[in-house]
Parts: structure tokens; C-alpha cells; sequence
């Protein structure tokens, strides 16, 4: 019987295959838009500036609007394009709530700590559009709960955000939780502020480079965790 009574889980790359459903996604929508030169180097421009963009945001010096938008713009400016950063953001957002690819073992792992511990879902994420992505998953059945930054007002690693899951999730004991996730400066550094266990999901063998940011486990595979 684990100690732990919830598991939170990160939703992208930790459960979901973000990356499958982001690529997929992203050219369907250069598709919609009859954008058909190029499409790999202007999809690579995309990914650096939506990743630099998040890191603002989860520092909180960027608005989720902001980076919805600011994210094509770049990339239109970058490749001497001009198509809407809005019009481009809102049918790339409504193809990513469409595409839902998983993790290998996800369905397993989440089936089997349900039957002794609830799950809860923690996610950096664009609400409507993680909400959507679960509603169609299978494992939507086994997630008692969801937090998104958008709604809480807070993202990881903000102590406010985990401040809120333990409101949401009615945690009294922080030694029954266990945060999964793939992102150090996020997942782990923000449960080892808050004082909450961590498992980091490494599954490309990355280097452990952020000594801050120290989890109490380290798997390359989701069925991994069966193991502790």
C-alpha cells in the first residue's frame, strides 16, 4: 500500500504527447491558411518563441492573452508572413482541442493508482482547451480533479498555485501527495517549495542540471512508478 493518497500528475508530456498533438495541430493550421512553403523551418521558429513566451508567463511577467497571440506574431514576423496572429491562434487552439495523443502507459498508471489514491491533474495549460482535451481522453474516468493556471490566477511554480490545488483537492497532509511531472522548474522545483514529494518523468534521459530543484524520484517510464 503506497503512503501517498493523491498523485498529481502534469497533463503535457507527463500524460499527454504534447508534442505529437502541437506539431499535428500547428500544421493544420498553416494548412487552413494556405501556408504550404517552408512549413518545418516555420514551425521550429514557432516552438523557440511559444517556449520563451511560457517562460514569462509562469514568471508571471506575461498575460496567458498575450502569449496566445504574441507567439504567431513572432513567428508571421520572422518568416515575412501575414497572416492574423488571432485568426491563426484561434484555429490552432481549436485543432489542439481536437488532437489528443498519450503518453505511453498513461491509461495504465492512472487505472492503477486510482484503485488505492485519487488523481489530480495540475497544468500550466490554456483552460478551455486542456478541459476539452481530457473530456475526450480515457482517462478522464480516473482524475478526481483539475487545476489550471488560467483558472487559479497562478502558474507553477507559484506557491499560490499549489496553495489552490490544496484548496480544490481538500488535501490536509502534504506528505500524502506526490507531484509527477516532466519539468523541473515547474513540477519539481514548485513541490519542493511547497514542501510536497516529487517524481521527475524523464523519459529522453536528460542531464540533472537544476540542483534546486531536487525529486525524491526519477523514472524513464509511467509504469515505473508502480515500482515505489
Amino acid at each position: 500500500m503506497s503512503k501517498y493518497e493523491l498523485f498529481l500528475f502534469d497533463l503535457d508530456d507527463t500524460l499527454f504527447d504534447f508534442r505529437a498533438s502541437e506539431e499535428h495541430s500547428f500544421f493544420e493550421t498553416l494548412s487552413h491558411f494556405n501556408i504550404v512553403h517552408e512549413i518545418e523551418k516555420i514551425f521550429e521558429t514557432y516552438k523557440v518563441e511559444s517556449y520563451k513566451l511560457w517562460q514569462l508567463l509562469e514568471q508571471g511577467k506575461i498575460s496567458k492573452d498575450f502569449l496566445r497571440t504574441e507567439r504567431f506574431q513572432k513567428t508571421m514576423d520572422a518568416h515575412q508572413l501575414e497572416s492574423c496572429p488571432i485568426k491563426l491562434s484561434d484555429i490552432y487552439l481549436e485543432h489542439l482541442t481536437q488532437t489528443v495523443h498519450h503518453i505511453d502507459g498513461a491509461e495504465d498508471i492512472c487505472e492503477h493508482l486510482s484503485q488505492e489514491a485519487r488523481i489530480g491533474i495540475i497544468t500550466n495549460g490554456i483552460e478551455f482547451v486542456q478541459h476539452k482535451r481530457l473530456a475526450q481522453s480515457p482517462l478522464k474516468k480516473y482524475v478526481d480533479f483539475v487545476v489550471v493556471s488560467e483558472e487559479c490566477g497562478y502558474a507553477k511554480p507559484h506557491a499560490k498555485f499549489f496553495e489552490h490545488t490544496m484548496d480544490k483537492g481538500k488535501i490536509l497532509s502534504k506528505d500524502s501527495v506526490l507531484v509527477i511531472g516532466d519539468r523541473l522548474e515547474t513540477d519539481i522545483l514548485g513541490a519542493n517549495d511547497f514542501g510536497l514529494d516529487s517524481c521527475w518523468f524523464n523519459p529522453h534521459g536528460k542531464a540533472f542540471l537544476e540542483s534546486h530543484a531536487l525529486p525524491k524520484f526519477n523514472v524513464a517510464c509511467l509504469s515505473e512508478i508502480k515500482d515505489f
